[in-house]
């Protein structure tokens, strides 16, 4: 995601370069009003306009093209735009933010004298290689999937709702259908790799012991100014630092339930049906979160085991109501993709379960989840947020990169501008 952003802005100023003056049309996940209006449109002179969805592409087209409306056009959305980059200024502006010595002195307060880290009962890798799919069927959290067809509400409320209940039924009852057949008929594979490490943090960063080597995982920290008594987190809170006496440990995962997708896709696709294309595509992801979801709990209760008596329903699963948390590479705890190396690295993902990963770090098949297992009672969900610069140099010199190498990986992290 990272990089194509990244790209749309090198080809509004290649345009330039090469004297274009056809209208940009910018869309697509991730892109947003702001996004064109800050980092896009100041880098051409002809028209960049963003389109929020593609069944508002063929007005804009209309208007760009017609010689009645375009210059109103144009110059309403210039204006528009304008504005949005005054008002992203301002927010700018406004946020407080305090240095990184000073976030790091703010870190998560845990007596780790006082603790004694959980042993996993089983350490090293163990790999799944087909994961029975009938088994994580009932793992399954449906509000995303209402959510991937525009449908807002949660499940099972949204079959009731006033509004969309009738169009979440009809679907949820095909939905149904298609689940039946990828179970009974093997439309899917579902393989996973999991490992348990000794590991221990350094600073900001993650240890995991290696024999007599060692995988260095490079985390960020908060850096907005937090109320008297909140820290400023960092995932590296939530493992025993070296020097202390006690060795932790850290668990990393890698799953996919996406394996036999294209032969059926290809199918759908001969077809002309891009109705089941789609449901198969949304299928395939919530069985990939739901064998994350099923990994997870075996690692709490029995590979790891530090809350061998857990008991709880799909619900209280979905709702996080557990010990530990599964932070992924690219979300808001850890949101630099490029993280993922080490992780696949770690784990030999691509040659024990076949997940590849593309050059911006994207996961194939695209129904796959990675990230890290920590036990620690105290470890919770975070957004990083907005970090400044001398954060980002802090990491390039940790991880032996330049600071334009890392802040073009963590651009949307970024609170200040790379270019200026």
């Amino acid at each position: 995601i990272t990089p194509s952003l990244d790209e749309m802005v090198n080809v509004a100023k290649e345009m330039e370069r090469l004297g274009f003056d056809i209208p940009l049309m910018i869309g697509g996940a991730t892109t947003s009003r702001a996004h064109t209006a800050v980092k896009i449109e100041p880098a051409y002179s002809g028209v960049s306009v963003y389109v929020a969805d593609a069944s508002r592409g063929v007005g804009v087209a209309s208007n760009l093209l017609s010689k009645e409306l375009k210059s109103g056009f144009v110059e309403k959305l210039k204006a528009e735009y304008e504005v949005v980059r005054e008002r992203h200024k301002g927010r700018q502006s406004r946020v407080k933010q305090i240095s990184i010595e000073a976030a790091r002195e703010n870190k998560v307060a845990i007596d780790w004298a006082e603790y004694s880290p959980p042993k996993p009962a089983q350490l090293g890798i163990q790999q799944f290689d087909d994961y029975p799919l009938e088994e994580i069927v009932e793992q399954i959290d449906w509000s995303p999937f209402f959510q991937s067809w525009e449908l807002v509400g949660s499940y099972p409320k949204i079959l009731n709702d006033e509004v969309v209940g009738e169009h979440a039924r009809s679907l949820f009852a095909d939905a149904q259908q298609m689940l039946k057949q990828i179970v009974d008929e093997k439309w899917l594979q579902a393989r996973a790799v999991i490992g348990l490490f000794p590991a221990a943090s350094r600073g900001d960063d993650i240890v995991i012991k290696q024999g007599e080597g060692e995988c260095v995982l490079h985390h960020l920290r908060q850096q907005n100014v937090k109320p008297p008594g909140q820290p400023n987190y960092c995932l590296s809170d939530f493992i025993a630092p070296e020097e202390d006496s006690s060795e932790d440990y850290l668990g990393a995962f890698a799953v996919s339930a996406g394996f036999g997708i294209e032969a059926h896709l290809e199918r759908f696709e001969a077809d002309h049906d891009d109705y089941k294309s789609i449901m198969l595509k949304a299928l395939a992801d919530r069985l990939a979160e739901a064998l994350a979801e099923t990994m997870h709990k075996r690692v709490r209760t029995e590979f790891w085991g530090y809350v061998v008596g857990e008991r709880l329903d799909n619900e209280a699963l979905i709702k996080e109501k557990y010990q530990g948390i599964r932070p992924a590479p690219g979300y808001p705890a850890c949101p630099d993709h490029t993280e993922k190396r080490a992780l696949f690295e770690l784990l030999d993902v691509k040659n024990r379960i076949g997940i590849e990963l593309t050059e911006s770090f994207a996961m194939t098949p695209t129904a796959a989840v990675s990230g890290w297992y920590f036990s620690h009672s105290k470890s919770r969900y975070f957004n990083v947020g907005k970090i400044k610069k001398d954060q980002v140099e802090d990491r390039a010199q940790r991880q032996g990169e330049s600071v334009e190498k890392i802040e073009k990986w963590l651009a949307p992290s970024l609170a200040y501008d790379a270019d200026s």
